[in-house]
């Protein structure tokens, strides 16, 4: 085997120099994309780490990696060298059709120089990159194909070699194991989050009803009182007053632990991200998700964006008819300008209220929530809508 065989690429690996060794250059290179995605749990996380891992170890312009769902159609797809501009351009995720479909039905991959030229070629959208040589390979745990990794044009030459098959090979054999790991981390989790769900709805019902109980009890003796005995009747109420900031107490602390639990694990961009990105999957409207750099956040604070951001989220896609849904999370000025405050804005062009007015019919669609949320921070909500004009709910916190 040649030098320009052994390495990625057909290149000299980078450590061909330093070790004499020119295929040290292709097992560095495996090496490091193995142990890069060994590092993430999250499924998603784990799928772009492989995908991007793919691109740079055969040296190709575009790589793809899609996860098939039960329905001809793809549950996740993610792309690597394409801009997020020519990704919105290019429209809804692709289905299972071509060499899409080949890719997910056959165990063996698939390596063309033009894929242009196959019959199994459908075309693509108008914005979609011209792609000329293809290389695709399955993820497999045993029989069962997870996913498939596509990649097209590989950098300075017109096709992939045999030797950028094999690599890739390798590849999805690792990808296959963190892709299974990763899908049980998050089975795990779920699975626990259940269990603490259900002990905590159980510490509440023992500890609130009977609260509660006691209050009703306390009340009733009190109002047999007031007429023959205000003094005594007086000192019910009191302890009616006692019970119930003592129930509110109660629920306040179960309410606490009820914090999400990806916002502790992954932080409030990461989880806001994903949020955004299974709602747009779910709707037909296009929900998108932009931010800038923003300052961690205290705790509370960052469950108030996140709350604030789903409740208004969920007027937007269920109550407004709303065909496009903006969520934007940038930097604000804190206390005395010190810019580590955060700025919610989330924008919906759907039919829009009149906040006055829902506010006397005694409809709220979660507002009192929302400005409850915001005032229990120390943050300020502004909302700006009228009918036929869309929505804008805007949340600002100050930050620690």
């Amino acid at each position: 085997m040649s030098a320009n065989e052994c390495a990625p690429g057909g290149a000299a690996g980078p450590s061909e120099h330093a070790a004499g060794d020119p295929c040290l250059g292709g097992i560095e290179a495996i090496s490091s994309a193995v142990l890069a995605m060994s590092r993430h749990l999250e499924v998603r996380e784990v799928l772009q780490r492989i995908v991007s891992s793919a691109r740079t170890l055969v040296g190709a312009e575009y790589a793809a990696l899609g996860v098939p769902d039960d329905h001809g159609g793809f549950a996740q797809f993610v792309v690597d060298g394409v801009s997020e501009a020519q990704w919105r351009a290019i429209g809804p995720l692709p289905r299972q059709h071509g060499i899409l479909f080949a890719m997910l039905h056959e165990q063996d991959p698939t390596r063309l120089d033009d894929v242009r030229a196959d019959e199994r070629f459908g075309g693509w959208p108008s914005a979609h990159p011209d792609m000329h040589a293809f290389l695709g390979v399955p993820i497999q745990d045993g029989d069962e194909i997870l996913g498939a990794l596509f990649l097209a044009n590989p950098v300075g030459r017109q096709r992939f070699t045999a030797h950028d098959e094999e690599l890739l090979r390798i590849l999805a054999a690792h990808a296959a194991l963190a892709l299974v790991n990763a899908r049980l981390y998050e089975r795990s989790r779920e699975l626990t989050l259940v269990g603490e769900r259900a002990r905590i709805a159980h510490e509440l019902h023992d500890a609130v009803s009977q609260k509660l109980f006691s209050l009703r009890l306390t009340a009733q003796a009190a109002a047999a009182l007031v007429e023959r005995d205000p003094a005594r009747a007086r000192a019910e109420l009191a302890e009616v007053s006692r019970l119930a900031a003592e129930a509110a107490e109660e629920l306040r602390s179960v309410v606490v632990e009820l914090r999400p639990a990806a916002l502790d694990e992954d932080g409030l961009l990461p989880t806001l991200a994903s949020q955004v990105e299974v709602l747009n999957r779910a709707h037909s409207a296009s929900v998108v998700f932009t931010h800038d750099r923003v300052a961690a956040l205290p705790a509370g604070q960052e469950e108030a964006v996140l709350r604030v951001a789903q409740e208004a989220l969920h007027n937007a896609l269920r109550h407004s008819g709303a065909k496009a849904v903006a969520v934007e999370l940038c930097s604000a000025p804190g206390p005395g300008g010190t810019g580590r405050g955060a700025r919610l804005r989330v924008t919906d062009d759907g039919k829009g209220f009149d906040p006055d007015g829902t506010r006397r019919a005694g409809r709220h669609l979660g507002l009192v929530s929302m400005r409850d949320r915001a005032a229990g921070v120390g943050g300020s909500l502004h909302i700006e809508s009228s009918p036929g004009a869309g929505t804008v709910v805007e949340l600002e916190v100050p930050g620690g």
